[in-house]
C-alpha cells in the first residue's frame, strides 16, 4: 500500500485529501498542530477502512518543526510515496499597520514548511524513480492582492516553485502538481479575519471534496498545474497575466479594499 503524509490534515482540504486517499487504501500520516482533531481523525479513518494511520502533531511555523516531521517518518520506517504541502494561513489588512508575527508566520508556514518538506522528501522519491507532491496555492497566485499582500505572495511563490519542480523532476518519475482552487468552502475567511463583505460568495465556492478529487485527477495525468473555479475564475486568472499592472493593481486596490 502507497503511503501519503499530509499537512495540515485536522480540517479543510487536508481533511478531505485524508478521507478520499482512505478510501482508495492509502496508509496516512497526518500533520497538523491539532493532536485532538487528528487523533478523532484517525480513529475514524483506521476503523473504516483498515488503513495504517500514523499522527505527527506539530506546529509547522516552528523552524526546526520539517525536519522534526521527517525524522518522525524515519523513525517510523515509513516511505512517503505522496507528500501534500496543504497547511497555510492569510492575513487580511494594510500590511504596515498588521501584526507583524503574523506575518512572519505565515511566510514560515506558506514558503518556508513547504519548501523544506520538499527537500527533505522529494531527493529520496528521485532514488526511488517514484513518488509525487502536490503544493497547495490558490487563484490569488496570479496576481497581488491588496490588503492580502503576504498571503498572496507566498501563493505565488508557491505556484512558480512547484511549476519549475514539475520540469526538473518528470524524467525522474516523480509528479508535482500545483492545485489552485478559487473560492473554497472552508473557514479561510474567518480566519483570516476578512469583512463579511469581502467573504465572497459561498454558492459558487468549489467544496474541498470537489479540489480533491480534481487534484487527484490532474496528478493521475501528469499535469504541472490545475485551476479551479468557475468561468469567471478562469478568465480571470489568465486575464491577470495580460492587464497592465497599474491599472490592475488600482482594480484590485478598489475591490478589496473595505
Amino acid at each position: 500500500m502507497l503511503t501519503a503524509l499530509i499537512t495540515g490534515a485536522s480540517s479543510g482540504i487536508g481533511k478531505a485529501f485524508a478521507q478520499e486517499l482512505a478510501a482508495r487504501k492509502t496508509n496516512l500520516v497526518l500533520v497538523s498542530r491539532s493532536e485532538e482533531k487528528l487523533n478523532q481523525l484517525a480513529k475514524k479513518l483506521q476503523e473504516q477502512y483498515t488503513i495504517q494511520v500514523d499522527v505527527i502533531v506539530k506546529d509547522l511555523t516552528e523552524p526546526n518543526a520539517p525536519a522534526a516531521v521527517f525524522d518522525a517518518t524515519k523513525a517510523k520506517g515509513l516511505t512517503i510515496d505522496l507528500l501534500i504541502n496543504n497547511a497555510g494561513f492569510g492575513d487580511y489588512g494594510d500590511f504596515a499597520e498588521s501584526d507583524r508575527e503574523r506575518q512572519v508566520k505565515i511566510v514560515q508556514l506558506n514558503i518556508l514548511a513547504l519548501v523544506d518538506l520538499t527537500h527533505k522528501f522529494l531527493p529520496l522519491m528521485r532514488q526511488r524513480r517514484s513518488g509525487s507532491i502536490i503544493n497547495v496555492s490558490s487563484i490569488t497566485a496570479f496576481q497581488p492582492i491588496p490588503y492580502l499582500s503576504v498571503y498572496a505572495a507566498s501563493k505565488a511563490f508557491i505556484l512558480s516553485f512547484s511549476e519549475a519542480l514539475w520540469a526538473e523532476n518528470r524524467h525522474y518519475g516523480v509528479r508535482v502538481l500545483v492545485t489552485c482552487p478559487g473560492p473554497i468552502e472552508t473557514n479561510f475567511f474567518v480566519e483570516a479575519n476578512f469583512p463579511p463583505a469581502l467573504a465572497g460568495n459561498t454558492d459558487k465556492a468549489y467544496s474541498s471534496e470537489e479540489v480533491v478529487r480534481e487534484s487527484l485527477k490532474a496528478l493521475e495525468n501528469c499535469q504541472p498545474t490545475i485551476v479551479m473555479g468557475d468561468m469567471k475564475t478562469q478568465i480571470r486568472s489568465t486575464l491577470a497575466r495580460l492587464v497592465p499592472r497599474k491599472i490592475l493593481l488600482n482594480m484590485l486596490a478598489k475591490q478589496f479594499k473595505t
